[in-house]
């Protein structure tokens, strides 16, 4: 199918690249080193290479991540306009500052290429919260919402957009800087795992802590019931992915399904190696749409 415009995105939609692809989807990848060698944000084009990735932090190697600099982005958008419009959906400023890049190679862009236009939106997300918000323009678009018309809508979207999710490892959550040390010693010690979700500015959030999977799996489905768009009766998208703990994963969705029983389109999906990275194993995160507009917290 012919579109009017390009629609574009970061590997860290988590979703499989099949998929984004068979949506006629733009992807500009991530990358991570590990033990000094590079590799590139795989979205499930090999079979192997997530539980590759998680045997390797199971071992205890530390993958580490960089934004995507001004030149790859110049590059990326460039070769795009050469085609069309593009509406680019970037990985959410709360995670890192890569989407300020983005916008800097706009503007070297738009002096040279005056008749083009590129329109960058900051998901404030990631993983399958930012996925589910490429997800929706790409059915908006498919219904023939033009890119202007677009760009209103899915920032509207970004504001209601919810991420909730636990992890019962936070060594990684430490490492990066997204947990204090003292709260990740005292989880690990006490068994307590802690319940987050991103505020309106795309911040991690703790608001919670539980002691063990079962009670962190059902606080997180209560606040996603007290959330969630027209609380138990939400019949929109529902994504759940997980970092190499997929059992974990199926109990979320057993009782989300039990408790949203309208729920029209759940899926279970990975924890991609870029945001996987950060979050170590363990991690379930659940996302769907919000009846309320998110508020700024404080940290």
């Amino acid at each position: 199918m012919k579109h009017p415009f390009i629609l574009s995105c970061e590997s860290t939609v988590d979703l499989p690249y099949s998929y984004v692809a068979a949506r006629d989807i733009e992807v500009l990848f991530y990358s991570y080193t590990m033990e000094g060698k590079v590799y590139e944000d795989d979205m499930g084009r090999d079979d192997s290479a997530i539980k590759i990735f998680y045997q390797a932090v199971k071992e205890g190697k530390m993958p580490t991540t960089s934004q995507i600099n001004t030149y790859t982005y110049y590059d990326y958008f460039k070769a795009l306009l050469q085609k069309g419009d593009v509406l680019h959906i970037a990985l959410g400023s709360g995670m890192t500052p890569s989407v300020r890049n983005a916008r800097e190679a706009g503007e070297m862009l738009k002096k040279e290429l005056p008749d083009k236009k590129l329109t960058i939106i900051d998901s404030l997300g990631a993983c399958g919260g930012y996925g589910m918000i490429v997800d929706n323009a790409a059915d908006m678009r498919d219904k023939g919402m033009g890119m202007d018309e677009l760009e209103q809508y899915t920032l509207e979207q970004v504001k209601y957009q919810e991420y909730q999710f636990f992890s019962t490892d936070l060594s990684q959550f430490k490492r990066s800087g997204r947990v204090s040390g003292v709260a990740a010693a005292a989880a690990t010690i006490l068994g307590i795992c802690p319940i987050m979700h991103l505020d309106a500015t795309g911040h991690i959030i703790a608001y919670d802590k539980v002691r063990g999977k079962k009670n962190a799996i059902a606080r997180t489905v209560d606040t996603m019931a007290d959330r969630a768009q027209g609380g138990t009766q939400y019949s929109g998208k529902c994504f759940i992915n997980h970092s190499s703990c997929p059992e974990d994963a199926l109990e979320t969705e057993k009782l989300i399904r039990k408790t949203f029983p309208n729920l029209r389109d759940v899926r279970i999906l990975d924890i991609g190696t870029i945001i996987g990275s950060h979050t170590g194993i363990g991690t379930v995160a659940v996302f769907y749409t919000g009846e309320k507009e998110k508020a700024v917290e404080k940290k």
